[in-house]
């Protein structure tokens, strides 16, 4: 659950540290106070999309860091682990952003993606925001909300992925089919230059070898001539320098008994006469060795002159046919497949058959938890004063798949005025779905397994004795998570455990927002003024103290 979270110069917070408690707790305050920057900073931390115009007016950056107890959330855990980040008790999540857009985020310390701040916050938190009832009226989120409640994500994921699979290996054929002739001559192409590099037989070592026997045959008389030359100066000639450092040697080596001082030197003239003794014996081995061939470097020419005209042919380097004719020989495997239509066909079949499969099984846990959402979720309906409502969640059979599957989810409300169930875009007032949205959102939350549940302002069009029915609900979901709710209704906060106060101050002339626990007598001021608007009366203070009193003590329903 959510233990701590630090906001430092986020919109109009300069710096806020806030404990969180368990059970069920409400956010209040006067409009524009900036109760919903409490759930953006945290949504920042989660890996939200970072917009720099979030940063505090004349700050660097804005800085917010949320604590987690993790302890009973082995997945949490086990994605760390996979992940090679720190797993402890606790989880830290921080995000940095600047005044230029730029974010950076970490996660117990260790730098982290907004994406991975995003996947390790499924696990810990799920934020209903005050325009859900609005997303409801979309497809793609009326079969995204059943699939989560249903425990279906991850087979709609497998089917989306086996569907783009079918697609693939269908479009492969129909390519195959409609152009047979020009892969044949593509292919024909392919064949004749794999032959001549293949007859080449050329790799990419040879090359620098070839040029290296090049040089050295193509000045083999110049290398001769200086190795002759050397030995001459060095052994051979009659003034030959081997010699003249031996007797150097020998008369300072006898010079040396009478003035030791000659003795380092003699020393030194010692391991000259070493050196340059093995300076001629490699020598005299080299110029044993190397000869004029005319007809090797006549072989050499033609080798290289071979490789240079298929370079020059194919517009690459030298050393690059090698490549081109691995990347020939791939492409010709691909031909070759691609010329097995019976192949591509078999392949498109056992793909369209692995699709209609997992299909099936989709589109049978859908129909499996279908029934039993609508039947929940119309009673909670009932509860809360749509006592003639039913909801359905309808299959609609598609022709052909798609990539959601084979049919399409649609959220359908009858009984409303009389009315049969139609599409909910199409019966629901906007009060009647923001209660519709709420009874699905409480439903679901009960079957979600993260421990935190944010409810932002998801009570508005609703007032009334509905207004202490959505209470209780929150109520009883804080028995079972942490809740917190951004609200304005006073009968929504009366149920809360605990309870925070939003206001917004001016400091140095800047209007900074604040957030205040209360204890019990500012409760009951705080709600008298959600009751009763700006002017606080006796009546409606002992109406606020009455809400309170009618909330049932922690633990009870």
């Amino acid at each position: 659950m959510l233990r701590h979270l630090a906001i430092r110069d986020f919109v109009i917070v300069d710096r806020l540290e806030l404990e969180f408690a368990a059970g069920f707790g409400a956010l209040t305050g006067e409009t524009g106070a900036g109760k919903s920057i409490l759930i953006d900073a945290l949504a920042l931390a989660l890996g939200e999309r970072a917009d720099a115009g979030v940063v505090r007016a004349g700050c660097d950056k804005a800085d917010v860091a949320a604590t987690f107890d993790i302890t009973a959330l082995p997945a949490v855990g086990a994605w760390l682990a996979a992940n090679d980040l720190d797993a402890e008790d606790e989880l830290i999540l921080r995000r940095v952003l600047d005044a230029g857009g730029r974010s950076r985020g970490y996660i117990n310390g260790s730098p982290a993606t907004a994406q991975q701040l995003r996947e390790v916050g499924e696990f810990l938190v799920d934020i209903h925001g005050q325009h859900a009832h609005q997303s409801l009226l979309r497809a793609d989120a009326q079969r995204a909300l059943l699939d989560s409640h249903a425990g279906l994500t991850a087979e709609a994921q497998q089917v989306a992925a086996t569907w783009r699979a079918w697609r693939a290996a269908r479009q492969a054929l129909e390519d195959a089919a409609s152009g047979v002739e020009a892969l044949a001559r593509e292919r024909e192409q392919l064949e004749w230059q794999v032959r001549e590099l293949d007859a080449l037989a050329f790799t990419s070592d040879e090359w620098a070898e070839l040029e290296v026997e090049h040089r050295r045959l193509g000045h083999a008389a110049s290398l001769i001539e200086g190795a002759q030359y050397a030995l001459d100066v060095l052994a051979d000639g009659e003034a030959a320098c081997a010699g003249q450092v031996d007797g150097v040697a020998a008369r300072l080596d006898g010079l040396a008994s009478y003035d030791p001082a000659l003795q380092e030197v003699a020393g030194l003239l010692q391991s000259a006469q070493a050196e340059l003794g093995e300076a001629i014996s490699t020598l005299r081995r080299y110029a044993d060795r190397v000869d004029l061939d005319p007809a090797r470097l006549a072989e050499v020419e033609r080798r290289m002159e071979a490789v240079l005209a298929s370079a020059r042919k194919y517009r690459v380097q030298p050393g690059e046919l090698p490549g081109l004719l691995a990347d020939w020989q791939q492409r010709l495997a691909a031909l070759d497949a691609s010329a097995d239509l019976a192949g591509l066909a078999a392949k498109a079949d056992a793909a369209q058959a692995e699709y209609h499969r997992l299909a099936t099984q989709l589109s049978a846990g859908r129909q499996r938890v279908a029934g039993e959402m609508g039947v929940a979720v119309s009673a909670l309906m009932q509860q809360l004063a749509l006592a003639s409502g039913r909801f359905e969640v309808a299959l609609l059979p598609l022709a052909e798949g798609t990539v959601n599957g084979l049919e399409q989810v649609e959220f359908r409300v009858g009984g409303l005025a009389g009315q049969e169930a139609k599409a909910l875009a199409k019966v629901a007032s906007g009060g009647e779905l923001s209660r519709i949205s709420l009874a699905i959102q409480v439903l679901t939350s009960r079957s979600a397994s993260v421990p935190t549940l944010i409810f932002d302002e998801v009570d508005v069009g609703i007032g009334g004795g509905v207004a202490e029915i959505v209470g209780r609900l929150l109520r009883e979901l804080g028995g079972e998570r942490q809740v917190l709710c951004v609200t304005h209704l006073p009968q929504v906060a009366a149920r809360a455990e605990w309870q925070w106060q939003v206001s917004k101050e001016t400091r140095d002339g800047v209007t900074l927002s604040a957030i205040q626990p209360l204890a019990e007598d500012q409760r009951i001021r705080e709600i008298a003024r959600m009751l009763g608007g700006v002017e606080v009366t006796d009546i409606t203070l002992a109406h606020a103290s009455e809400l309170l009193r009618s909330t049932p003590e922690k633990g009870q329903k």
